[in-house]
């Protein structure tokens, strides 16, 4: 049910990515409109995930579990009637409600289900396949979807596998909950939403237009005030949303670090590549789809035997290797154009593909065994938290750097091609005031070839920026699981011996307070 939990969270994300160029030409949409489609879905899970998390721990994760999956039914079906832009959002937001409270609980779930870190590791594995396998399918549905009918019936299958994900678990899923005191924090709630909301708000809108108009800038600040007062009433609630403790072990927070900037890269990448797809090489979204597929089934092949290699390898290798490996591909991909290659795209996605199946087991696994058992359920929310706070951020932030520069570069590519005076200086205007995607419903004439010809080149100019930023990102990712994924020496003999008395006994101890030991002292944790 955890498996099936976290796919039906993680469906739309693909799904909706690969249909944005239809639904831009549908509704009419700028860019800055259309990069808020995606985080209407993705802000919800990053600013309520945590909040769902506490309420599973403390009424009980079942009752959450199906909460999410009515959410996410729900919402799918307001998106599959929508009409405008707005009714869009509204749809998205409500999924992205759901998928907040299914992803700390199928975690939860799992680590309650399975006490024992070593096993345990094998159920992650198959989770983050699911997660994966989610990510994989999606480009698939929307593609054969969208070939023979509108965008918004990529919409219609979370209806039914929510539905029947209820209907199963309501009999054959067994509750559980870890209160140990905790209680919903609204000063936690209210400031984390409000600081993720507004910075996410402020990053869109400003590369839209500009970061000095006033409703920017007062988001900004309102953003950073808000994250500002979170730890502050973190600090001083006797039941925070997020203990701050849990951020004195090391391995916690290179995880945490690691989820937020590599989802913040790697969602952004996906937003930018699907725009290339659809707009420079002009591919329907079943060929685009095909292409963006070859990511998630490497991982998913990557990650399968990742969970069992945790066992023989450090997690800090496994992670930092496929970061690298992420990094790598990013790069390569610089020198894309408008005429590239199935074949020599392929190969660079398969790679990427494979250090993200490397990075995403360890790095999930990792976080949960990094506290305490009681504290699993904050551990999992907190972890998928940071993810979705990337995820929200990716494509904003590469979103506005993909407009700020084909915006920039687009006058010097319509000289080249020919186009000037009054029709370029109305194309350039269009561009800053609608995106690339306005300039397409302009009367262009006999030019129209030329200015399709500047508009891809400017996108290029844009998409050869973000791939550079997100490389970076993968790198700095890579350096923080380096630095923080340290295991200390001490903490190398006490790890050797809990193994040792879990596998073979020990008058002194159960296996079971091995097990609590194991958990409780994660890879780079020291005691106080």
């Amino acid at each position: 049910m955890a498996c099936l939990g976290v796919f039906v969270a993680y469906l739309p994300i693909t799904t909706v990515a690969v249909s944005l160029p239809a639904i831009q030409r549908a509704l009419h949409t700028s860019t800055a409109q259309l990069s808020w489609v995606q985080d209407a879905f993705v802000l919800p899970m990053a600013a309520f995930i945590m909040t769902a998390g506490v309420f599973g721990d403390v009424h009980g994760r079942k009752k959450v579990f199906q909460a999410g999956l009515f959410c996410c039914a729900a919402g799918s079906a307001v998106a599959l009637c929508a009409h405008n832009i707005q009714t869009l959002w509204a749809g998205q937001a409500l999924a992205g409600l759901g998928s907040a409270a299914l992803l700390p609980t199928t975690l939860a779930l799992i680590s309650h289900a399975v006490p024992d870190f070593r096993e345990r590791g094998k159920f992650i594995g198959m989770w983050a396949v699911a997660l994966l396998a989610a990510l994989a399918v999606g480009p698939v549905i929307a593609g054969v979807i969208l070939d023979h009918y509108s965008w918004r019936w990529i919409y219609l299958l979370s209806i039914p596998l929510s539905l029947v994900a209820m209907a199963v678990a309501a009999p054959l899923l067994t509750d559980s909950r870890a209160p140990h005191g905790r209680k919903l924090d609204w000063p936690g709630q209210i400031t984390a939403a409000v600081g993720v909301t507004t910075l996410v708000y402020g990053v869109i809108e400003g590369g839209a237009g500009s970061f000095t108009t006033p409703r920017v800038v007062a988001a900004l600040v309102l953003g950073v005030v808000a994250l500002v007062a979170f730890v502050v009433a973190e600090k001083r609630s006797a039941g925070p949303m997020l203990d701050l403790a849990v951020f004195r072990s090391a391995a916690f927070t290179a995880t945490a670090l690691v989820a937020l900037i590599t989802f913040l890269g790697l969602i952004g990448f996906f937003f930018v590549l699907s725009l290339y797809f659809g707009m420079v090489q002009q591919l329907g979204t079943l060929e685009a789809g095909a292409r963006l597929l070859l990511v998630p089934v490497a991982a998913i092949v990557a990650g399968a035997p990742a969970g069992r290699l945790m066992h023989r390898v450090q997690a800090r290798w496994m992670i930092t290797v496929g970061l690298l490996l992420i990094a790598g591909p990013l790069l390569a991909m610089t020198n894309l154009d408008a005429h590239t290659s199935y074949g020599s795209i392929a190969w660079r996605l398969i790679v990427l593909g494979i250090g993200l199946g490397l990075v995403t087991t360890p790095m999930t696994a990792t976080a949960v065994a990094a506290v305490p058992h009681h504290l699993a359920g904050m551990a999992s929310a907190a972890s998928n938290a940071f993810r979705q706070v990337g995820g929200a951020l990716g494509p904003a932030v590469l979103g506005a750097l993909l407009s700020t520069r084909a915006v920039d570069s687009l006058p010097g590519h319509l000289a080249d091609a020919g186009v000037t005076g009054t029709q370029a200086h109305a194309i350039v205007a269009t561009a800053k005031e609608g995106g690339l995607g306005a300039v397409a419903g302009m009367n262009l004439g006999s030019t129209a070839n030329q200015v399709y010809g500047a508009l891809g080149d400017s996108l290029l100019d844009g998409m050869r920026l973000c791939l550079v930023v997100a490389a970076i990102l993968a790198l700095i990712a890579a350096a923080c699981a380096v630095v923080l994924l340290r295991r200390p020496k001490q903490q190398t003999s006490t790890a050797a011996r809990t193994a040792d008395v879990a596998q073979h006994g020990n008058p002194d101890a159960t296996a079971e307070n091995a097990q609590a030991a194991s958990t409780a002292l994660p890879f780079g944790h020291r005691r106080s």
